[in-house]
């Protein structure tokens, strides 16, 4: 090997370690067969966390004649999702042991989607952003439909595969269409470009490409595979779904942007106000008339994500921050939830539906408040976790001009409290109907999680705040390193 080669391959080193870590768990998981399932979900957690390591101590940098771009904002992003990822497959191993369709396939396509979602946040060029997102959304589509033997499960993984290859095809358009005008794959490049020669046939690529990515977060008006997806797939794949591939996309949206057209920042800030302004309205009123609580956090994530956006929009170093702060404490509050949801079940029935809820504080009366105290900081009550997050996201708005945008993004809020209040009302003042049986002893892994999640939400993270604040900080002001 080169020189060159060696020191391109030190800087991708947490991708490498993932991508031979699966193939070696592949190789148990073929001669050990099924019963190999445990094994290679405790191989995977180690290795998730061992990539995290190597991404957090490794090199920063520019490989692979700029593809590649490890700064301290990708660091940041491949430590998030390579834990959340971890902590996804120790939801599932359990679930799917009870469910009795545990399999050695799930830790790997989770690992596999790892590497791809690496690629997404170290992306330098549109070649390297289209492969990342493909890898991670060929593992996704198969986890989708994992539950084989459940129609909505096969649904769902038909949908989502059907709907991401519309949305692969928008992404590759406005990919070519920036090519043919710019003559260049390379961010930096393709900035130099615009800068020099605007033009109508650039915006019109930009824009294909941000539709494209605006499907990966399931942001509105590209929302549609999301309530389906999220009721049909099983719910640690639906755990994993909003989390760590969120945070990924998310972070691909803002280097895109702002690396490869920030002289453009007054065309497409308007486009990504628009879609945050579609999210918020169909988040909030769409959650109003669900039943099932996988889809209500469906149409939660969507107006979320409506909040992320808009602190990209702002075109700042303040709402790039803002928007990886809102990210960090998004995810560890659905992760909770969704842990929490697995560890509820009557009879080995799911509890899927909000009516479900109803007198939980008898049986339950921890997770109740775990609940609570996890819906009350999705909604942003001051001075839970969510709260924190919209703080941020809001102030840098205002600062960026877009005030009215975050004044919106209020109203939504507190429409959106309706659906969060409502499981409230059922956990503490309702009773469970009679003949109705207490719920099962929960799963050690998903209750504790859940618990831990709701403790960070409220108390810890003002604890929390005083390392994220300055290590999101420095993950915002750091484009390009190397």
């Amino acid at each position: 090997m080169t020189p060159d080669l060696l020191k391109d391959l030190n800087i991708a080193a947490s991708e490498g370690v993932l991508a031979l870590g699966a193939l070696a768990l592949l190789m148990v998981g073929a001669f050990v067969g099924e019963k190999s399932a445990r094994l290679v979900s405790i191989l995977s957690v180690a290795l998730l966390v061992a990539a995290s390591a190597v991404a957090a101590t490794g090199p920063l940098g520019v490989a692979f004649n700029g593809a590649y771009v490890a700064d301290p904002l990708a660091i940041y992003g491949k430590v998030a999702i390579y834990l959340a990822s971890a902590v996804a497959v120790v939801l599932g191993g359990g679930w799917m042991q009870r469910e009795r369709i545990a399999r050695f396939e799930y830790p790997i396509l989770i690992v596999l989607a790892a590497v791809g979602m690496g690629m997404m946040v170290s992306s330098g060029d549109l070649i390297s952003l289209y492969v990342g997102v493909e890898l991670h959304s060929l593992a996704l589509y198969v986890l989708a439909a994992y539950h084989r033997d459940d129609l909505k499960a096969s649904e769902a993984g038909l949908k989502y595969f059907v709907l991401g290859a519309l949305s692969s095809g928008l992404l590759l358009y406005g990919a070519s269409l920036i090519y043919g005008f710019t003559g260049s794959m390379r961010f930096d490049e393709i900035a130099a470009y615009a800068t020099a020669n605007p033009g109508v046939g650039l915006v019109f690529g930009l824009v294909f490409l941000i539709c494209g990515l605006a499907f990966k977060v399931s942001a509105a008006p590209f929302h549609m595979w999301t309530p389906d997806v999220y009721e049909g797939a099983p719910t640690p794949v639906v755990a994993f779904f909003t989390t760590a591939p969120k945070m990924a996309a998310m972070i691909l949206f803002a280097r895109a942007l702002s690396e490869g057209f920030m002289e453009a920042h007054a065309q497409w800030a308007q486009v990504l106000i628009l879609i945050s302004l579609a999210s918020f309205v169909v988040g909030a009123w769409g959650g109003l008339a669900q039943k099932d609580i996988q889809r209500l956090l469906a149409y939660s994530s969507i107006a979320n994500i409506g909040y992320a956006i808009l602190g990209i929009a702002a075109g700042t170093e303040a709402g790039l921050q803002a928007m990886i702060v809102f990210m960090t404490l998004y995810m560890i509050d659905t992760m909770g939830f969704f842990a929490i949801l697995l560890s509820l079940s009557r009879n080995g029935r799911p509890i899927r539906t909000i009516a479900d809820l109803a007198g939980l504080k008898n049986d339950r009366p921890v997770t109740a408040i775990a609940i609570t105290v996890l819906s009350l900081s999705v909604l942003g009550m001051p001075p839970l976790s969510g709260f924190w997050g919209k703080y941020y996201v809001f102030g840098a708005a205002a600062s960026g001009g877009y005030w009215m945008v975050a004044a919106a993004g209020l109203v939504a809020s507190v429409v959106a409290a309706f659906y969060y209040l409502r499981m409230i009302k059922l956990m503490w003042f309702d009773a469970a109907p009679e003949g109705v049986a207490r719920t099962d002893k929960a799963p050690i892994e998903s209750q504790w999680i859940g618990w831990a999640c709701a403790a960070f939400a409220f108390p810890l993270v003002i604890v929390g705040l005083t390392w994220l604040e300055p290590a999101t900080r420095i993950a915002a002001s750091g484009f390009g390193a190397g």
